[in-house]
């Protein structure tokens, strides 16, 4: 009898407990609900770490970025229509051509938007041959609109859910917890166009995890030969938004595909002296690296992702 008391004052604790950090939960939540923020980056020092550009900014289009991957919310036992990623993925691709390097990289032309941009501009002419048709020099001219060397191009190709899946859990005598978690994956796919030649100077492939996570404790148990009940449940659940997870795919894939366009010698960095995140040179798989630097003796970390060591590394 002792030992069922202890079993129901420790479960009972368990339950008061968590029950006790999801009140707090909710009411940060309820917190967050009442007051709204300006969202900023996930990867917000990477992006200001980027070297500022030697020269004028470039003017790039965005014309779209689609989601390609066609794939539906993952639900249990329903047909979900509703898309497992954002159809307005190229606001986050301006959004991080502007940003990246604290702006000083890019100037983003509008295309998304460019059937009303036109019309915009033919009511304004139309409204100036009219009521300016008696100026001295007639109609005030509209300023030629900007035109773009580089188109950025590219989509959101994958998402899997369920990439991993587990967790852990015990009961003993009606009385038990349990964790769960769940990942998916996200990948973005851009490339980088000349417009002048339809050349694809680069081609860039980023991806980005989403977890899901669940914990939850409960108590079922019958007391005097089965005529009384105990039972309680609680839980909490963290589930990281898809938005975020696309967000931070591409403004890295921007960040990537500046500091290839430097070692491919599209363009250069103002300063050398660089102290962000990103390597100088981009890690290889071995098999790669082996091939791309044959000579030079390699740096490898403990999941065989290669550098060519530096010259005063490999005289030592």
């Amino acid at each position: 009898m002792q030992l069922v008391k202890t079993l129901l004052l420790l479960g009972i604790g368990i339950v008061f407990l968590q029950g006790c950090a999801t009140q707090q939960s909710i009411q940060t939540l309820r917190d967050t609900a009442d007051s709204p923020t300006v969202q900023v980056s996930p990867i917000e020092d990477r992006l200001a770490a980027v070297p500022a550009l030697d020269g004028p900014k470039i003017t790039i289009a965005v014309y779209g970025f689609r989601d390609a991957t066609g794939q539906r919310k993952p639900a249990d036992n329903i047909a979900n229509l509703s898309s497992a990623v954002t159809q307005g993925s190229e606001v986050w691709v301006i959004k991080a051509l502007q940003d990246v390097g604290n702006g000083v990289w890019f100037e983003v032309v509008e295309r998304v938007g460019m059937d009303n941009l036109i019309k915009e501009r033919q009511l304004i002419r139309s409204t100036r041959e009219v009521y300016e048709k008696q100026l001295p020099n007639g109609p005030t001219p509209l300023k030629p609109m900007l035109f773009a060397g580089l188109i950025l191009e590219g989509g959101i190709v994958g998402y899997d859910s369920n990439t991993a899946v587990g967790g852990a859990g015990a009961r003993y005598l009606g009385i038990g917890v349990q964790t769960e978690y769940r990942v998916d994956t996200v990948t973005v796919v851009m490339r980088l166009v000349s417009v002048s030649t339809g050349k694809v100077l680069m081609s860039i492939a980023t991806e980005k995890t989403i977890a899901s996570y669940r914990s939850g404790a409960d108590i079922f148990k019958f007391f005097d030969l089965g005529t009384k009940l105990v039972e309680a449940e609680t839980g909490y659940s963290v589930n990281e938004p898809v938005n975020y997870a696309v967000r931070a795919a591409i403004e890295q894939g921007v960040i990537e595909m500046v500091h290839e366009g430097e070692q491919r010698e599209l363009w250069k960095f103002k300063d050398d002296t660089y102290t962000g995140g990103m390597p100088e040179i981009r890690p290889m798989i071995l098999s790669e690296a082996l091939e791309k630097w044959p000579d030079a003796r390699l740096n490898c970390s403990a999941d065989n992702y290669c550098v060519p060591m530096k010259q005063e590394e490999s005289n030592q």
